[in-house]
């Protein structure tokens, strides 16, 4: 592979590694900047790792760490239930000990709060930029609006007093339902199972990742962003001016490069002298067919006692959940799908054919804080923009606005304190 065969030459030329939602929002803001961007994907096609099994979840006042109050009882206490928002694999290795330690460390609601302060900052600037671009492209991703947020149990609901208090602060518009008001909101919700009560966010969304992520490649490519499926990259090096990328046994040359490649960014960023406490934790959906319609969900909803969300894309339900530590196969472990299935049931259970979905698993790469890093590093025109967690899709495209500014100098439009790696070198 030779260098003029990915770039042509332009105001910069640069490569983004990954083909995920990150990787292409990413390439797309840099095309639009005026850069000759090429993406290299080591995969056939784009959109096939945790792209694929997103929740379709575009929720900004959901956009929380899954870590809260009590994370270390709640994880080993699954390993004794049935069904579990937690799966704990006897295969850790000392790493992910460490960083499952981190995790689930008693977090102090002063910490809590700023976490979900930086999520939730990056995610509001997202959804006022996918709002921009729907509107210009008039894209259609089997969207739908507002999210209802369900508690089993009067304590579940009492403890979400300090988010309803960050909530109101930030002007995020929400609801707060007892179990009557719920119900009535989302007529279809199971009535034999009780509710204790909600948060309701009518300017919140759901929709297809996948499609968008496939819709938004075409953009791009019409923006002169060039596409390099089934192309591995195994190193990085930024010892020269420009970064030389090894590629079998070629190298590439760009002068910039942006790493967006999911979990399969820690090797590469170890390459040049960078660790961070990126890990891959594995994930679970059930997307089915809806069969009735009468009782199938108007809104998305998140069930708070298990983390599970359900989403409508089109005329099926994505059901979404379960954080997997220490797994390394591509299995679909059984209680994750009690557990996922346990939520249907419990809500919509003739709502769709669950016990004929496509089942989905995959890792999703998550730091200790569940706080993106995006931005340059301390190798030369090394950039990353990686550690989204589960709420990738929430922040993909306001965390790729910000790395296009950074490379392109221009200053970024939002706050980006505790998104960068200057959290890590205190």
């Amino acid at each position: 592979m030779k260098d003029q065969d990915l770039l042509k030459p332009a105001q910069k030329q640069i490569v983004v590694i990954g083909g995920g939602i990150i990787g292409i929002s990413t390439a797309y803001f840099l095309a639009q900047a005026g850069h000759q961007v090429a993406l290299i994907e080591q995969r056939r096609n784009v959109a096939e790792v945790s792209t694929l099994g997103n929740s379709g979840m575009l929720a900004t006042a959901s956009s929380t760490p899954w870590a809260v109050n009590g994370m270390r009882r709640r994880v080993f206490s699954g390993l004794f239930s049935q069904e579990a928002p937690t799966i704990l694999n006897a295969r850790l290795s000392p790493s992910l000990w460490r960083w499952m330690l981190r995790w689930t460390s008693t977090p102090e609601l002063q910490r809590y709060q700023l976490h979900s302060e930086r999520m939730r900052r990056l995610a509001s600037y997202s959804q006022a930029i996918l709002l921009e671009m729907q509107q210009y492209y008039r894209l259609d991703f089997e969207q739908t609006t507002g999210l209802l947020q369900l508690f089993r149990t009067q304590k579940e609901l009492a403890a979400t007093a300090p988010l309803q208090a960050l909530l109101a602060e930030r002007n995020i518009a929400h609801q707060l339902l007892d179990g009557a008001a719920a119900q009535a909101l989302e007529p279809a919700l199971h009535t034999a199972r009780s509710v204790a009560g909600g948060l309701y966010f009518p300017e919140l969304a759901s929709g297809n990742c996948t499609l968008f992520t496939k819709q938004l490649k075409s953009i791009a490519q019409a923006s002169g962003v060039q596409f390099h499926l089934d192309v591995r990259v195994d190193a990085i090096d930024s010892h020269d001016v420009r970064v030389a990328l090894k590629i079998g046994a070629d190298v590439l040359h760009a002068d910039t490069v942006v790493v967006a490649a999911g979990t399969g960014s820690a090797p590469l960023l170890r390459n040049i002298g960078l660790n961070v406490p990126l890990q891959a934790v594995k994930t679970y959906t059930v997307t089915a067919a809806i069969k009735n319609h009468d009782v199938a969900p108007k809104f998305a909803l998140q069930d708070d006692a298990y983390k599970v969300t359900m989403a409508r894309l089109g005329e099926r339900i994505r059901v979404a959940g379960v954080a997997e530590l220490g797994a390394r196969d591509t299995e679909f472990d059984d209680k994750a799908l009690r557990t996922l299935l346990k939520v249907t049931q419990d809500w919509y259970p003739d709502a769709a054919n669950y016990h004929n979905a496509q089942m989905w698993t995959g890792n999703i790469p998550m730091l200790s804080d569940e706080v993106p890093l995006i931005g340059p590093t301390r190798a030369s025109n090394v950039y990353i923009n990686v550690g989204h967690g589960g709420s990738g899709w929430s922040m993909a495209l306001g965390a790729a606005k910000i790395v296009a500014d950074q490379i392109s100098g221009k200053l970024p439009e939002i706050d980006i304190e505790g998104l960068t790696l200057a959290r890590y070198l205190r």
